[in-house]
């Protein structure tokens, strides 16, 4: 035997209690849902700041930062850093990549992301190099973009 088929109640509505009243004299001063709401204010990071949140919080090792405005007009500052593996590398550029555009700062380019050994990452003014120990130590970066003492004097005396 087939059930009847369901009527629809017929409640009566209820009055709505006004936000106000129900919550308290503060709760005017609260938007309700769907209203529009306050944005906070977003802390906007440099392209440098924003590198070494993803690098620390990837737990890159051995990060350098280096400011080399005097030395070339390619960029302002090398962030030089390794990972543990090809993959750790990867993923370190990767976040590099993402907390930048998140803030704002999008790559110009990136290379080396598939073989993972070195990755470079240009945001403009900052350029990011993270790769494999090994690599790291023959390149020898931060020797290359460093100039000692004794360097220094001699451009001084030259010019």
């Amino acid at each position: 035997m087939p059930k009847p088929p369901r009527q629809k109640s017929r409640r009566q509505p209820q009055p709505q209690r006004s936000h106000a009243a129900s919550k308290g004299a503060d709760a005017h001063n609260k938007p309700r849902r769907g209203e529009h709401r306050p944005r906070r204010k977003k802390i906007e990071l440099t392209a440098l700041q924003a590198a070494t949140v993803a690098l620390e919080d990837l737990k890159a090792l051995d990060v350098s930062v280096l400011d080399v405005r005097h030395l070339t007009t390619v960029t302002d500052t090398m962030v030089v850093a390794c990972g543990r593996s090809d993959r750790h590398v990867r993923a370190i550029a990767d976040a590099v990549i993402q907390k930048s555009k998140q803030q704002g700062h999008r790559p110009i380019g990136v290379e080396g992301e598939k073989v993972g050994e070195w990755v470079l990452v240009d945001l403009g003014d900052v350029v990011v190099h993270v790769m494999l120990p090994r690599a790291r130590e023959f390149y020898n970066l931060d020797k290359l973009w460093t100039l000692s003492e004794r360097d220094q004097a001699a451009a001084a005396e030259r010019a």
